[in-house]
């Protein structure tokens, strides 16, 4: 059973006038953690904080607890969207988290994220996606033959994925329903997901988003930098291998290869989206943008008193650049911090569950 606590229109992906947004959602953030005997609620929120960087537009948690799962997802910062009543509501051993980047147009209650959906067997499944797919129209189009329903009014290529992976999973199970949807997948995709009792994370073959494995004392975590393992004490075990799917429940820690991988990271969570004391593929993105400041004096060098960074995530280059005796660095323009809340009347929760 879904229930929701809001009015939505039920809308057909078989009708040809609905389709995903087309605007990319890349930078988003994402979390996972399984780990019995947590707080997994407040994990999340915290590791969702570390990520806050990578998508302030709206937030969510998902917790299952081996007969349901519940998702509460609001527009605005994690810090806004949840309070301690909240978290404590949410009670399990399995979570999913995700923030959501902000963009011109699009952002609505109904594409926060996790996106969940009930599978013909009637169990749940939560999904918080980082990252943009180019094949949506194929996707869509396989939804119709299937005739996958939405009934939350979401128009994100994630809640698509969601529902194509909940259509199958019923009749095969989610772990083999996701080993045979993630190959069909094109562009950049990391996926935490879950049931009532699994953890699943997935990257896409190129590895085009960061998405890392830690440790926890009783359990395991997925996050979209190490950033987020550090603020819950979680220590680094390895990077998700592109094509790589990872199933965590009671059984222990399962790895499948599904595409074969063909790393391509983008040069651009090094640039600008990833946090500076992340460190991606064994490098720490501050040294990195030191270094890249540093290569940019040897090919270009400039006669200057002054090396001014725009914007903030600049700085680290500028400091690089800036290494040769006869430049320093300062500020040259002050940011003013903006809230991503919308005006309450905008704003509406919701709190989704599946009894298994």
């Amino acid at each position: 059973m879904h229930t929701d606590q809001h009015e939505s229109s039920v809308e057909s992906l078989t009708d040809p006038t609905i389709e995903p947004e087309q605007e990319p959602r890349e930078e988003c953030g994402v979390f996972g953690v399984w780990a019995p005997g947590e707080d997994v609620a407040k994990l999340t929120y915290y590791g969702l904080y570390a990520l806050q960087h990578r998508g302030q537009e709206a937030a969510g948690i998902s917790v299952g607890d081996g007969s349901r799962v519940v998702v509460f997802k609001d527009l605005g910062l994690v810090s806004q969207v949840f309070d301690e009543q909240t978290l404590s509501s949410l009670q399990g051993h399995v979570a999913v988290g995700h923030c959501r980047y902000s963009t011109t147009g699009g952002g609505s209650w109904e594409n926060a994220q996790p996106t969940f959906r009930t599978t013909g067997a009637g169990t749940g499944i939560a999904l918080g996606h980082n990252g943009n797919l180019v094949n949506t129209h194929e996707l869509h189009e396989r939804a119709r033959e299937l005739g996958v329903v939405s009934t939350n009014g979401a128009t994100t290529d994630s809640d698509l994925v969601c529902g194509l992976l909940a259509a199958t999973a019923a009749d095969i199970g989610i772990e083999a329903a996701a080993t045979k949807l993630l190959p069909t997948l094109r562009g950049a995709f990391c996926l935490t997901f879950s049931d009532e009792s699994t953890l699943y994370a997935a990257r896409d073959p190129h590895g085009i988003r960061p998405l890392v494995l830690g440790r926890l004392e009783r359990g395991w975590v997925a996050a979209s930098e190490t950033a987020a393992l550090d603020i819950i004490g979680a220590s680094f075990v390895r990077e998700v291998e592109p094509g790589e799917l990872i199933a965590i429940d009671a059984d222990g820690i399962r790895s499948t290869r599904f595409a074969n991988p063909e790393p391509k990271g983008c040069i651009f969570e090094y640039v600008y989206l990833a946090r500076p004391d992340t460190t991606i593929s064994g490098r720490g993105v501050h040294a990195t943008r030191v270094d890249i400041g540093r290569r940019l004096f040897d090919e270009y060098p400039a006669d200057a008193d002054l090396v001014i960074p725009v914007p903030e995530s600049g700085t680290p280059a500028a400091i690089g650049y800036a290494q040769p005796p006869a430049s320093r660095t300062a500020r040259g323009s002050s940011r003013t911090a903006t809230s991503a809340a919308r005006s309450s009347s905008r704003r509406r929760r919701s709190a989704s569950s599946a009894s298994g």
